[in-house]
């Protein structure tokens, strides 16, 4: 038996004024983007911003369903949109965000299991790393290059090749 430590890099910033213009204005867009999310049954509001490499930025927001399965998280609606209007263009960097009634959100919000896996296949598919920016309501900013820093143990496809 050998024991295999496993390590990730997150840049993690005080404020979003130590961002830099960039990621500041792509996680703006993505506190934007909350106001229009769908979340009657849980008051958890998520916005999420996919700048792509062409410069073009989409933003997605949480929309639920009474059916919790049938809903879908604000990283796949941006991601799935991106990809359907602009399905050659590489997606450089994801925000996200969210707000919620009755609390304030003061640690980084990051994506669940199933949004990992689907930034895993986006980059993937243009064999092209995207940074994440998450934030809370307010509070510390932490950034990610690579999903394999939030998925180290992801599945590859090439598994499914035999």
């Amino acid at each position: 038996m050998k024991k295999i430590d496993i390590t990730i890099s997150v840049q993690e910033y005080d404020k979003t004024e130590e961002l830099n213009p960039e990621d500041r204005s792509l996680l703006e867009r993505a506190k934007n983007a909350i106001g229009s999310a769908y979340a009657p049954y849980s008051a958890y509001r998520v916005g999420a911003a996919v700048l792509l490499e062409n410069g073009e930025i989409i933003t997605g927001n949480n929309q639920e369903n009474v059916a919790y399965p049938s809903g879908l998280c604000a990283e796949r609606v941006a991601l799935f949109y991106a990809a359907s209007q602009f399905p050659d263009v590489p997606v450089k960097a994801i925000a996200i965000t969210a707000k919620a009634n009755g609390f304030v959100i003061e640690t980084p919000v990051t994506p669940c299991g199933s949004c990992r896996q689907v930034m895993a296949e986006t980059e993937n598919r243009f064999k092209n790393k995207m940074k994440l920016v998450m934030m809370g309501e307010k509070g510390k900013v932490q950034v990610i290059d690579g999903v394999e820093n939030i998925l180290p143990l992801m599945f590859h496809a090439e598994k499914l090749k035999k």
